[in-house]
């Protein structure tokens, strides 16, 4: 090659170069034209899918957006607060800012909102790092995998639904059947060096119940809780997700073992179909776009171990059976890419019986890779007996089942009693996974050990 070519070819190198260090977009003013529900509708101005905008509102003040889509020569913004004061032909200004969030362990012991703003009134965050909500995929083959059982001191979930450290499992149910209340007795009670708490689209009084009633003092100095409450506009349920997710995940990588608490996986994937529904996209499946299908895996797969050496993140999220239909799209959804799920029975609730675990619905996909033979015959021979006594609970209910028919019936009717006691447990009472499994073995006795 002549020196001319290599110095047009080095000219052409530089020119290159300095395209992709000025290819960030440029800020541009805009105006603002429509208002369809939600969604603000912008012409004028460029900014990225995810970016955000500020809009200029009536008495000088402005009002943050974020970009959700565009349409021809049009942006589409959701606002991050209450719409409210905006005019048409509005100033829309795009801001340089990320969708990042301030992280360390000056989280720990405080109350944030989505935008990692403090709601616990005790001064701003004291933190220097930062970090995207988006998160950074995991490569599944340097995962730890699930091999230490992690205890939850619910008896019921120790010894028949065994959970692992780094596991992801859904708690199923329909409205005030349990869901919160069990979720803060293993708040309370399991062994973790961090809790993560996202309060995710639920009643506003039940935070500082949560915050007073379950986790008290003691129980918030190692924990981080990020509230969004029902009347936060979707994006913000949806990014309060993303960040009680993400601070799970900074924890994880400085070692920690963590428990992610999510109230509830249903409430973000509604956040999302008001806003894919707002921006054009079609209905699906009992009006869910299929946007919201592809966001709930990408958020779940966020949690469990990190690379072997380091943190866990064991993660519990709510879903919302709408009616109790165990068939919801979302339940449907949620039950294919998680670890496992406790179902709560309304009947057992109505009951008085509590926690309102169905354990003939409820499964752990890793209890098998976390238990010993013995302890797997124990849970084995406990469902059969329980199951038994259900399907026959009519017949002995009226009289017509006779004593001496069936021998294994016999033993479920004899045994039923402390297979109810065995199930209930009151709030404020841990039970550990050692006691839960000795329970368990002298409840069974010596048919488990002769099956075994």
């Amino acid at each position: 090659m002549s020196e001319r070519s290599q110095a047009l070819s080095q000219v052409f190198r530089e020119y290159r170069q300095r395209l992709n260090q000025n290819s960030q977009v440029p800020t541009v003013e805009g105006q603002l034209k429509r208002i369809v529900g939600t969604t603000l509708e912008a012409v004028g101005c460029r900014a990225p899918l995810g970016g955000y905008c500020k809009v200029e509102t009536v008495d000088g003040s402005w009002l943050e957006t974020e970009v959700v889509g565009f349409s021809a020569d049009k942006i589409l913004l959701m606002p991050t607060g209450e719409l409210r004061g905006v005019t048409p032909n509005a100033r829309v200004v795009p801001l340089s800012k990320g969708s990042d969030a301030p992280m360390g362990d000056a989280l720990l012991g405080r109350v944030i909102d989505a935008s990692a703003r403090p709601l616990d009134g005790k001064g701003p965050l004291q933190c220097a790092e930062h970090r995207s909500l988006n998160g950074k995929a995991i490569n599944p083959l340097t995962r730890k995998p699930i091999r230490e059982p992690l205890d939850t001191g619910v008896r019921a979930i120790n010894s028949l639904l065994t959970v692992g450290r780094g596991q992801r499992l859904g708690l199923f149910a329909g409205s005030g059947v349990g869901k919160s209340v069990l979720l803060g007795m293993m708040t309370k009670f399991t062994d973790a060096d961090v809790v993560v708490v996202g309060l995710i689209g639920e009643r506003g009084r039940e935070v500082k119940e949560f915050i007073d009633e379950i986790l008290g003092e003691e129980g918030l100095r190692r924990s981080v809780v990020i509230a969004t409450p029902a009347d936060h506009p979707p994006l913000m349920r949806l990014r309060g997700a993303q960040l009680a997710t993400t601070v799970a995940e900074y924890f994880r990588d400085q070692g920690k073992q963590v428990l992610l608490l999510m109230d509830s996986l249903t409430r973000y994937a509604q956040a999302q179909r008001e806003i894919a529904l707002a921006t054009g996209e079609p209905p699906a499946t009992k009006g869910y776009p299929p946007s919201v299908f592809a966001k709930l895996p990408a958020l779940v797969e966020r949690a469990g171990n990190g690379e072997v050496g380091g943190g866990s993140i064991t993660a519990f999220y709510t879903v919302l059976a709408e009616g109790d239909d165990q068939n919801d799209p979302i339940v449907d959804s949620a039950r294919a890419i998680l670890d496992g799920h406790i179902v709560l029975s309304r009947a057992l609730a109505d009951s008085g019986h509590y926690p309102a675990i169905d354990i003939e619905k409820s499964v752990s996909r890793a209890m098998n890779d976390i238990t010993d033979k013995p302890h797997q015959v124990a849970a084995r021979h406990f469902k059969q007996t329980y199951s038994l006594y259900q399907q026959n609970r009519d017949l002995i209910t009226i009289g017509a089942y006779q004593r001496g028919a069936d021998p294994r019936l016999d033993e479920a009717v004899r045994l039923w009693p402390s297979v109810q006691k065995f199930l209930q447990q009151d709030f404020d009472q841990a039970e550990g996974l050692d006691g839960s499994l000795d329970k368990l073995g002298r409840l069974v006795g010596e048919d488990a050990e002769v099956a075994y």
